[in-house]
């Protein structure tokens, strides 16, 4: 499997896991000239993007480990993005987590940066 049948495979994980823990799900693989965010969903009132992450063992870290400054300053963009794109207000509650999947182990780090 290339990286990107990979990272298929990892968020139909992330979207059914993320179901099972409430979430509606928006949509999946928004892109914009800036990027990708995996997943969009609802919970608790939130608009939530979330990255996803995956690891099959430790031997490069942890996975949430690459949800790296860079990687946070993209994914806060591409988020500003959607919310002008789909005419959403910027006075919308929104929250940024990370799924991060580790062989058969599922993280999910709610909150994991602020806006």
């Amino acid at each position: 499997m290339n990286k990107r049948q990979t990272g298929t495979v990892f968020e139909k994980i992330a979207v059914n896991e993320l179901k099972k823990q409430g979430y509606e799900i928006i949509e999946t693989n928004f892109r914009c000239h800036i990027g990708e965010i995996d997943i969009i969903g609802r919970d608790n009132g939130y608009l939530v993007f979330i990255e996803v992450k995956y690891r099959k063992n430790k031997a490069y870290g942890y996975p949430e480990e690459a949800v790296n400054y860079k990687k946070i300053n993209t994914i806060k963009m591409i988020a500003m993005n959607y919310l002008k794109y789909k005419n959403i207000s910027f006075d919308t509650p929104v929250r940024f987590d990370v799924l991060a999947i580790e062989g058969e182990s599922v993280r999910l780090i709610k909150n994991a940066f602020n806006y």
